[in-house]
């Protein structure tokens, strides 16, 4: 009876702690996936068998990375991919790449009289490939694009603008300098992000249309500045604050090797590298909490965006998630080895019994054998 009792109770825990494990891991694979600019290796190779990477580089504000930097950084990586044998075509990035930095709060006003406060960031490079936006009105402007007057703002400045969120082709003005509007985008929707990107409305222009921009607005005296926080541009602006990129990845951790090649030395201080494609992973995120000082105590003034603000938060969660769950695995993985031992006693208790079956089993094949030749010899 006790034997059943305990066999029972046995099953019913590991039957609970399998249950957990899943739980626990759907749980982990939704907060990974909600963080989706963390998967633009994805969308970059769509159906190519070649493995990709993301890897992200967040630098300082006075780090002295721009975009005059990028050409010697961009030259390095394919260098990188040339000695690694990855064919490389003249003329043309075997990879994608996206450069941003925030330009501060600034006040843009409508051909009404909307008018709102917005979060300004300068982007270039393929940017909205990484981030994945959801698009409500219009699309995305390209650095292709002949004229860099486009702009992409949010559900929220399109409405305190024009009353309306399909806008697209609309004017709005920037300290006094026209833009039109490319298209409009959903607003933050998981938690982390709205809690990251807080509750001004976002909106994103070309690094040629920051450079366009005046201190000044366009009824405001010479002395009137709009917003304290945009820096000085008038040479033009370059400032990057993220690099983010997708590389070939044809062994493993190259991508991110590559990468930390062009920056860890010459920003060795002022620069955060970031491996998107693995952060979020079990193994990753369970080793993580021998580090988990670094989510807490900020080492270095680096310039995290919003959505890397949010995956912060994400792999916070997950790092002590997937470490519970590690601690969870130990249960099945000890009574797999129960259920070892039991058999291999009851081998051992077998064996005279298992050997002497093998033994009668053997004399009767031989005395078969015998026979059928006895009766072989008797036909002859």
């Amino acid at each position: 009876m006790k034997f059943k009792i305990k066999h029972a109770v046995i099953t019913a825990v590991n039957a609970v702690t399998l249950t957990a494990i899943c739980v626990l891991t759907i749980i982990g694979n939704s907060m990974a996936k909600s963080q989706q600019y963390n998967y633009a290796a994805n969308r970059w190779k769509n159906d190519s068998k070649e493995n990709f990477s993301q890897v992200s580089t967040f630098f300082s504000d006075d780090s002295g990375f721009n975009t005059d930097s990028l050409n010697a950084v961009r030259s390095g990586l394919i260098k990188e991919l040339n000695d690694a044998s990855f064919p490389t075509e003249d003329g043309k990035l075997p990879f994608a790449d996206a450069y941003s930095t925030s330009v501060g709060t600034v006040t843009v006003k409508s051909d009404t009289t909307g008018k709102s406060d917005a979060d300004l960031t300068a982007v270039g490079g393929d940017f909205f490939l990484f981030r994945n936006f959801e698009l409500a009105d219009g699309a995305f402007f390209s650095e292709n694009d002949l004229m860099q007057d486009g702009a992409v703002i949010d559900r929220n400045l399109a409405w305190l603008l024009y009353g309306s969120y399909e806008v697209t082709g609309m004017n709005l003005y920037i300290n006094g300098i026209k833009f039109y509007i490319s298209g409009v985008i959903e607003t933050p929707s998981t938690k982390p992000e709205k809690h990251c990107a807080g509750k001004l409305p976002k909106i994103y222009i070309s690094y040629d249309g920051a450079s366009g921009l005046s201190m000044v607005s366009d009824d405001a005296s010479d002395s009137e500045i709009v917003s304290e926080d945009i820096p000085e541009i008038s040479k033009g602006f370059k400032n990057i604050t993220c690099y983010e990129t997708v590389l070939p990845d044809p062994v493993e951790n190259f991508a991110y090797n590559a990468v930390k090649k062009q920056f860890s030395e010459s920003y060795k201080d002022e620069c955060s590298i970031v491996n998107n494609s693995e952060r979020f992973s079990p193994s990753s995120r369970a080793k993580a909490l021998k580090k988990i000082s670094d989510y807490a105590v900020v080492k270095k003034s680096i310039n995290y965006p919003y959505w890397e603000n949010a995956s912060r938060i994400v792999e916070f969660k997950l790092s002590f998630i997937y470490f519970f769950r590690r601690i969870l695995f130990v249960i099945p993985a000890l009574t797999l080895l129960w259920i070892v031992v039991i058999i291999l006693k009851f081998l051992k208790k077998m064996k005279p019994a298992v050997i002497r079956a093998i033994s009668i089993f053997i004399d009767r094949r031989q005395r078969n054998l015998k026979q059928r030749l006895v009766k072989k010899q008797k036909k002859v």
